[in-house]
């Protein structure tokens, strides 16, 4: 079986194991919406080095908190790609303090 030419949507991809999943995506044939939070210029250039595989990448900077914004983020992806035919939740955050 072949994902290529499939859109797959992946929520905290701009970076860490997200991105890790993007990329293999990616190296599969499958278009992309990426998800997450950064720097402009960084999720920029990763964008670019994914869709340097061959493939459609949007970034879409959507608040997992705010279901309207994931809906919207879901109708965006159908109406660029249309469909959407694998969804990755991977968004997750980490709170950082000394032990």
């Amino acid at each position: 079986m072949t994902l290529k030419g499939k859109t797959a949507l992946i929520t905290g991809s701009t970076s860490g194991i997200g991105l890790g999943i993007a990329q293999g995506f990616a190296a599969e044939g499958i278009n992309l919406v990426i998800n997450g939070f950064g720097k402009p210029k960084d999720i920029e250039k990763e964008r670019a080095g994914l869709e340097a595989a061959g493939v459609k990448v949007v970034y879409n900077a959507a608040d997992m908190t705010k279901p309207d914004e994931i809906a919207a983020m879901i109708e965006d992806t159908v109406r660029e790609f249309g469909s959407l035919d694998i969804l990755v939740n991977n968004a997750g955050i980490q709170n950082v303090a000394p032990v």
